[in-house]
This record gives C-alpha cells, structure tokens and sequence, in this order.
C-alpha cells in the first residue's frame, strides 16, 4: 500500500477507556495500514492509506470516541510512508515522562448489567463484571501507561476465556484491564464481625445471603470501589438508630442507596435533571426534595427537607440493591470525622464495633473515594450542577489551567472539606475529596493522596502554595516540604480564583465570596467578602457587618451564641441582649449572660463578617438549632424551612464612603427577631431572610461593578451550597446586566480551594 502516512499523537483520558480498538476497527474499515499504541503521553497513532481515508481517521478520533474517552488534543505530522499493510495494536511504550490523563470510576454499562442478569451467561450474578466502557479506574491504578500490571488486578491470571475477550481487538473487553469472571477473577465473600468466612445457607452467593441479613435488621460493611460503606435497612428505625449511634453520627444526614430510579422516586422528587444525574455514569449522590411520605426512617436524615439519593454504580451494590428491594442506608465506613476505611485489615478493626458482618471482596483498592455529592440547580441559572463533594466518579479528570503553570505546583487547600491539587503545565488535579483535617489519620491519608498523584501523573513540586492561616494542618504540611517555593494565598482570593480559573476568565470581576470563616488579608476572620480582582491578584470592596465572634471556634459549633452577638450589635446600645423566647428552654440564662457580657467587652470574641455565622444566628433565633453536630447544619435547616411562595423582604442598608461597602443586615435581624417574637411563620421568615440577604449582596455587586465599570460577578464559598441563596442572587445579578459565574466543575466549598490556590501561583509565576 502506498499513499499518505501521518504520525497522530491523541492526549487527554485516553488510556483505560477503549481508544485502541476504536482506532482499530475504525483503520481496518478504511483500509488503512499501521498501528496503535499507548505511551506516557496518551496515544500514538500511525496510519498509511488513501488519502482521504487518512483525512477520516483523524476526523473519527475527535467526532466519536469511545464513551468514556476525553480527547483534549490532536495532533497530526506528516511522515515517510512505509507501504506497511495490515492495522496492529501494539505493546505501550513505556518510556518518558508520564501526561496522560486516568478515566475514573465508571459506573456499570448496560451491556454488563444484562450480561449479569442472565442466567446463561458465564458472568451471571458476577459482582466485578466490567468492560472498556465501564468500571473501575482511579481506583485501581497504580501508575501509568495503565495496563493491567499496572493495577490491583495484576495479581489476578486470566483464564483463557477472559484472554481471549481481552486479546481481541474487536471485543468490547479487548485490554479492559480489570477484566474478569467467576472462575479467575476476584471473589465476594460474607464475614462475620470477629472474622471467619460465614455460611451461605440456602442463599446462592454470598450477596444474596448479606441481603437476606440486611431485611433482618443487620448492618454490614460493605467493600466497594473506593472503600467500605457501612448498610443498613432505611426503613428499619431501630437498624438506623442503632448505626448511627455506633457511629457516633449524631444528625448529619445518611446517604441513600435506591435500586432503580423508580425505587428514588419514592424518596425523592426527582426533576429531569435530578434523574439524569441519577442515572449519569458518575452516579453521585443527589440531594434532593425529599417526600412527606417517603420510607424512610426518622432518624435517616432528621429535620431535613432534603435526602440523599444514590444509584448503584457497581455490580455489587446493583445486586445487593436488587436482592433487598428496598432503600438501604450507604453511607462511608468510618467512625465520625475519620477518613473512610479502604484497606481490608484497618476496616476489619475499625468497622468491627460498629457493623454485624462484612460483605468483602479480594480486589485491592488502590485509592481510597467517597462518594460524589451534587444539587440541580433551576435551567433559568444554570444547567449543570452544583457540586457539593467532588470525588468518586469526577476524580481525576484534570480542569484546564491557564496561565500555564511554568512550574511543578502542588497546592494543599483549607482544612475543611479538604482537597490538594497538583499542576504541571495546562493540567490541574483536582484530589479526591480528603475530609476535614483535624485529625492524624486524615493528615496521613491527604499525605499518602499527594505521594500517589505525584507518582500517578510526575509531578515534582517545586513551588507549594498554602492557606495564609498558620493553623492549618494542610499549612503546616505545606511549610514541612523542604527544598520548594512556599506561597501564601488568601483563602477567599483562592476561592475568586478557583471560579475565574474554572470558566477560563482573563478579566477583572467583582465577587461576593460567603463562607463560615477564612484567614482574612488583616488578620480578623473574614466570611462575607466582596472582591474585586482576578487570578493573578485582589481587592475587598465590601463585607457584611462585622460582629464579634464569641468564643471563637465555639460559636460555630453553638449558634446560639451568634444570636446573641448579632442582637447585641443590632441593638446598637450598652444593654445586653434579653435572651429569645425561642432560646428560653436551650440555654440556661446564666449562660447567655456570660456571652452577653464577652460580647460587650470582646474578650474572647474576635470580629467577624462571616455569612455563615449569620445563619446561624438566624436559625438560632428562629429556635431552629442552638446547637449544632457538623458544618452548615443549622443553615441547611433554615433553608429548608423557608417558603419558596415568599416573596417578602427585611430593611436593610447599605453603607460606605471612601472604603469598602458594608452589608449592613442589623436592621433586618431586628425585623426578624419582631416577626419570630410576633408568631409569624418561621418558613416565611426563612424565606425574607434569603430574599434579603440576596438583594443586598446583588446591591453591593451592582454598585461595585458600575464604579469599576465591570460587568461579571463570582458567587462562592461554601454559603453559596445554599440554593435559594444562589438563584435568587444570580437572577437579581443577571436581571442588572451581569454575567454570572458559578463553580462548576469544583465545588464552591472549601473543596475548590486548593485548585484556587494554584491558579495563583500559576499567574504569579507567569508574571
């Protein structure tokens, strides 16, 4: 054969997902000569034959690639053609510097989800099937190129039917690196919690038998992809009361595993998009409307308007789910606030007090995930959604970075609802979701986290940027690291920046960045900023009204306290604050005489501006919670309470000359605290509180952009999770004229910081 002969260099998630064969068949249909490999830099083609059917391989690669596949880049060079014949896979080439990109876990295709069904397959009822469409990834993988050596698999001999399917260029298993069946791959077994394989009875496997013990009343930990999850009956009152006491979890809601989107729309109402998120291949957990009759247990997610809803994403929760038929609880293995249990020994000892058996697996993981969190958001702000916890499913696709990191970047993020991000060139990765660093397991998983991306896509940091709070832990690992730049980034910058960054925003924009605390730029604790600026640097051009924070760290965990400090400032005089009658049975006088009088004197009790310590106060006053068990829980209630009917708003001002401008929202504390005193709704006051905390910070963003003469607005930080906060905001800000952005492909949390905080450096060092 003789003709045109090109050399095509494909980067991006490339590797893992099916790409190779695509190109076969797709050569071998044209008549084309040459082969396909994979390498450290994605994929590299060479391809001889007739002109015009060289021009329609290079169309096909970007056109219609493989479903899981990402092509980022296309890169074509003319080279000597060989008159080669024939169209070859061949070997990777392992050689070089490692810039290809990992697909992440996948949830299950339809075709392996029929193969498990039916009874003549050889897979039928088999918990690992999987194939290039589908399965795990991120996971398993333990460097790159990814191959089967590569992965947990690698000690997993395939038998000669599963070779033969992975030999084959034109099986859908062909080099489906965690390919597998009954008779070579792994196996599940059922364990009872003092160890020792347990019996199956008359159950055919051991899923049917954990499921049988499920509908008893049981709680097992369960091996999944990322980790153990710790199940239960949702139904089942005293099953749930019982998990959550032995996980010491007091409140905070559990997530929910349905087995079919019928099954969810029982528990939840379920908007188009919701369903489509659902039923998505990364299979997050959406939180949605939960309804007044759903089967569910009180103590599943108490006084909340919302669940959590997840499908299955594996084979193995798809037949646990199936085999029970009803709701189960799913939530992370792991005691509160420890990191989710992956390695089989540490779960073993540290879910034994807590689970009546385990559903095991031999497959190692590799990596330990949680799982994805997501709200919708209305069409008329934006069709994708919001992010509340990006790991399973979403980790590691990389996000564009531009300016170009001109050097190695490692950025180790906040403390709460921690995440790193390391950076090399136009790639940024984003790490799985860590948790809060406030522990010495967790410090040591966001450290393992590190080492693993480092190796996984080489990256050698030599510039790590932190958090200019000196408490952090991820600060005090960042000034640890020898022999590197250290940079410091102001933690609301670093969540300005992640927004621009994300949307690829070069300009100046002015954003309102809400959050319950962060290290401010004069040392006070700032949470309810408004910046002007862009990447590369940043200015404040309002706040909320500052009040003291009495206490300090005490007063986010006790609302009761803001209420106090805010009608105290609202009160604007030397007497302290009567106590609510809302409060009367939660806090002893005596107490609240005590704050009363840190508020007066500020002993104890620094300034703040910080929005979510508003909401507190407000949900305290409104006798929502005094105290609370977990972040943003008290206004995640006053959230849910509130009267989507209600269009009313508070008084409030807004004030400045020279400097800044203040959010002035004493008025409306007043105003509410009237209403709640007065008997009206507490939904309808919820409701007015939104309303005017969102045309006050549309206010301020309108003023501030007409002086500057800009015309896109940022709204983030973790207040922004708040959706009626959110639309209301942004719908306030577009009817004005301005272009929103909102996190997209990060969350607007603390989750987002890091990939800020490399943003930055990233500018700094192009500058």
């Amino acid at each position: 054969m003789t003709g045109r002969r090109v050399r095509i260099r494909v980067s991006g998630t490339v590797q893992g997902v099916g790409f190779r064969p695509f190109v076969f068949r797709v050569a071998e249909r044209l008549g084309l000569g040459g082969f396909v490999l994979n390498d450290q830099h994605g994929v590299e083609v060479e391809a001889e034959g007739d002109a015009a059917a060289v021009s329609e391989l290079v169309a096909e690669l970007s056109r219609r690639p493989p479903p899981l596949a990402v092509v980022e880049d296309v890169d074509v060079t003319e080279v000597e053609p060989t008159s080669e014949t024939g169209f070859r896979i061949l070997a990777s080439a392992g050689a070089g510097e490692p810039d290809t990109l990992i697909s992440p876990d996948t949830a299950t295709c339809g075709d392996c989800l029929a193969e498990m069904g039916d009874p003549s397959d050889r897979r039928h009822r088999y918990p690992f099937i999987n194939c290039t469409n589908c399965g795990p990834r991120f996971t398993i993988v333990r460097a790159i190129p990814y191959d089967r050596p590569a992965t947990t698999m690698a000690g997993f001999r395939m038998c000669a039917e599963c070779l033969a399917e992975y030999e084959n260029p034109r099986d859908r298993r062909f080099h489906a690196q965690p390919n597998a069946c009954p008779v070579c791959g792994p196996r599940a077994w059922l364990e009872g919690a003092g160890g020792g394989e347990m019996e199956l009875g008359d159950h055919p496997d051991a899923i049917a038998a954990a499921a049988a013990m499920l509908a008893e009343g049981a709680i097992l930990a369960v091996k999944g992809i990322g980790g153990y999850h710790l199940a239960c009956l949702a139904v089942d009152d005293e099953a749930v009361a019982r998990l959550r006491d032995r996980k010491h979890r007091d409140d905070k809601p559990f997530a929910l595993l349905a087995g079919d989107l019928a099954s969810a729309r029982e528990l939840v109402k379920l908007t188009p998009a919701e369903e489509e998120l659902l039923a998505g291949r990364e299979r997050p957990v959406v939180v949605a409307r939960r309804r007044a009759d759903a089967p569910v247990a009180t103590s599943v997610a108490p006084r909340s308007a919302d669940l959590g809803v997840m499908l299955p994403y594996s084979p193995l929760h798809q037949l646990l789910a199936g085999d029970v038929g009803e709701p189960l609880v799913l939530t992370s293995g792991n005691l509160s606030d420890e990191p989710i249990a992956f390695a089989d020994e540490d779960a073993v000892a540290r879910l034994s007090p807590i689970a009546d058996a385990f559903l095991r697996h031999d497959r190692p993981i590799h990596m330990r995930t949680d799982d994805s969190v997501v709200r919708s958001l209305s069409a008329e702000v934006r069709d994708s959604p919001l992010i509340i916890r990006r790991s399973r499913g979403y980790v590691p696709q990389s996000i564009k970075l531009a300016p170009e990191a001109e050097r190695p970047i490692l950025a180790c993020g906040a403390e709460l609802k921690s995440a790193f991000c390391i950076a090399r060139g136009s790639h940024a990765w984003v790490s799985h979701h860590i948790g809060d660093l406030k522990n010495y397991e967790t410090l040591l998983s966001f450290a393992g986290g590190v080492a693993h991306f480092e190796r996984l896509f080489a990256v050698t940091p030599e510039v790590v940027v932190h958090d200019l709070h000196p408490d952090y832990l991820s600060t005090r690992y960042a000034l640890e690291r020898e022999g590197v730049e250290h940079v410091a980034v102001q933690h609301h910058h670093a969540h300005l920046a992640a927004c621009l960054a994300e949307h690829g925003f070069e300009g100046q924009a002015v954003g309102a960045i809400f959050d319950g605390s962060g290290f401010g730029g004069d040392g006070t604790v700032w949470g309810g900023e408004v910046l002007v600026g862009d990447v590369l640097d940043c200015e404040r051009a309002g706040l909320l009204f500052p009040v003291r924070l009495p206490g300090g760290d005490a007063a986010a965990r006790e609302p009761w306290r803001m209420a106090c400090s805010w009608l105290a400032a609202a009160a604007q005089a030397d007497s302290k604050p009567p106590r609510p009658q809302a409060l009367a049975g939660e806090v002893p006088s005596e107490r609240w005489e005590a704050v009363a009088e840190l508020v007066s004197t500020g002993t104890s009790s620094p300034l703040t501006t910080s929005a979510g310590r508003l909401f507190d106060a407000v949900a305290a006053l409104a006798g929502i919670r005094s105290t609370v068990s977990h972040e943003g829980q008290a206004a995640a209630e006053l959230e849910g309470l509130a009267d989507l009917g209600e269009n009313g708003e508070y008084r409030h001002e807004i004030a400045g000359g020279e400097g800044p401008l203040v959010l002035d929202l004493r008025p409306t504390v007043l105003a509410l605290a009237g209403d709640l005193d007065a008997g009206t709704d507490v939904g309808q006051v919820s409701a007015r509180f939104h309303n005017t905390l969102a045309a006050a910070t549309a206010t301020v963003i309108s003023r501030v952009a007409e002086a500057r003469r800009l015309d896109t607005a940022v709204l983030s930080g973790g207040v922004f999770q708040n959706r009626l906060l959110l639309e209301r905001t942004a719908e306030r800000l577009r009817a004005g004229g301005l272009r929103v952005l909102i996190p997209e492909r990060l969350p607007p949390n603390d989750g987002g910081i890091a990939y800020g905080q490399a943003a930055v450096a990233a500018a700094s060092l192009a500058r």
